[in-house]
This record gives structure tokens, C-alpha cells and sequence, in this order.
């Protein structure tokens, strides 16, 4: 079967539904993250170093950073869940099977794609990416967690560099640490792609929360955790 022909069949497959989309800051490691067992779970890259110690698994998960993907192919390739993966990334690394899918990223149709058969916007955060799939399922509310939105790095934006110590900017220090290459990030533009993920959202009458704990990205309307979850 062709990849068009299975990724439709995911479309809308949660229509309605609540989401929690986990991105990787460090303030995902003050947050307590139980609530996480009762919800359906997006994952993004290296969201593997922390399974264990969040107690969590999530129902989906999203990489399209060649980096990441290199760096990351055997752990993704024993992940038990439903699969992203962009396909230039996967080159060589990651096949498509049964949990796996491969998109394309290279000529998206739009900033905020709407049919991820026909590729998806990379919109230089892999968050960007998750919500356009998020949206593809049908979630009504996506809540962001862990989306802290703030870096410490040398040099430009989208600039390859190697971070020698630990990782200060993710919530393990191994995950981009002690010697591995990684993008600096591009918060601009980043945030240029949140806006437009936010207007496609809304336009449906669906809302992207953001509930991450001292973030710093102003574009998502903000609240608080353990008021939404903690109850």
C-alpha cells in the first residue's frame, strides 16, 4: 500500500480529542508529569531519554531533523507507537513498516500543511511539524508542554554547531551534549510558523493551549498545568 493511501487512513482518527503535544525543555524535569498516563501523548525527538524517569509513553511521536534522526535511529526504531519521520532524515536510516511513517519535507504545499501526504511545513521547529499532524488527526485541542522557547548557544541561527558540555537547552544534558552536533535554533521564524499553526487552529474552532511551565513562547494562549491536569 502506498504512503498516501495509510497515512489517510490516520485522518481524523481523533476528532474531537484532547492532545498533549511534549516538547523537550529542561522544564519538563520540574514539572510532575503524571497526568501524562491518562492522555494521549505526542513525542517529539529525543523524547526517549526521558520515558523512564517521566513515566510515560506516548501514543505518537515526530522527527524530521536529519541531525536527530542520524543520532537517534535505533532508539526510534524500537519505539512501540505511531511514527513521523521526515523522509529526507530517514534516508538510509529509517524504513517505513507497520508503526512507520515517512513524510515529505522538502516542497511542503503550504506553511501549515493540511494533508501531510502531500508533505508538511518544517516551519524550523520540529513542533510546528507535530501540530500540522495533530491537526491531520483531528484533535480539537492540542496542549503544549515543555515548549520552554529559550536557548543559550554561540553563532547564527539554523547554524550547525557542536556542543561540547552537557545540554543546557533540553531536558537531558546527554541530548545534544558532550561532543554531538545540533542546529541552533531559529526562535524567529519559529515563532512566524507557531502564529500561522495558531490562525489554521482557530480558524476550525480549535485551540492550541500553552501550558509549559515558565515558557517563553508568547504566541499560544497560556495555562497553567496543574489546573488543567492536576485535578
Amino acid at each position: 500500500m502506498k504512503v498516501m493511501g495509510r497515512i489517510e487512513l490516520l485522518r481524523d482518527r481523533h476528532r474531537g480529542a484532547r492532545c498533549v503535544l511534549v516538547a523537550n525543555g529542561p522544564s519538563l524535569n520540574r514539572m510532575d508529569l503524571s497526568f501524562l498516563r491518562h492522555e494521549l501523548a505526542i513525542g517529539l525527538n529525543k523524547i526517549f531519554l526521558g520515558l523512564r524517569s517521566f513515566n510515560f509513553y506516548p501514543r505518537y511521536y515526530v522527527a524530521v531533523n536529519p541531525k536527530v534522526v542520524e543520532q537517534s535511529q535505533v532508539e526510534i526504531r524500537q519505539l512501540n507507537c505511531v511514527k513521523f519521520i521526515g523522509r529526507t532524515a530517514a534516508a538510509g536510516r529509517i524504513e517505513e513498516d507497520a508503526l512507520t511513517y515517512l513524510v515529505d519535507t522538502a516542497s511542503p504545499p503550504a506553511r501549515f500543511s493540511r494533508d501531510p501526504a502531500q508533505g508538511v511545513h518544517e516551519g524550523w521547529s520540529v513542533t510546528h511539524v507535530a501540530l500540522q499532524l495533530a491537526h491531520f488527526l483531528g484533535f480539537s485541542e492540542v496542549v503544549l508542554i515543555g515548549l520552554d522557547h529559550r536557548y543559550q548557544f554561540s553563532g547564527a541561527a539554523n547554524e550547525t554547531r557542536i556542543l561540547e558540555g552537557p545540554d543546557p537547552n533540553h531536558f537531558s544534558e546527554a541530548y545534544f551534549g558532550h561532543g554531538q552536533q545540533w542546529d541552533n535554533p531559529d526562535l524567529v521564524r519559529a515563532e512566524e510558523s507557531f502564529r500561522v499553526a495558531r490562525a489554521e487552529f482557530e480558524r476550525d474552532g480549535r485551540r492550541i493551549l500553552d501550558a509549559t511551565l515558565d515558557g517563553a513562547c508568547a504566541v499560544f494562549e497560556k495555562v497553567d498545568y496543574r489546573k488543567l491536569f492536576c485535578r
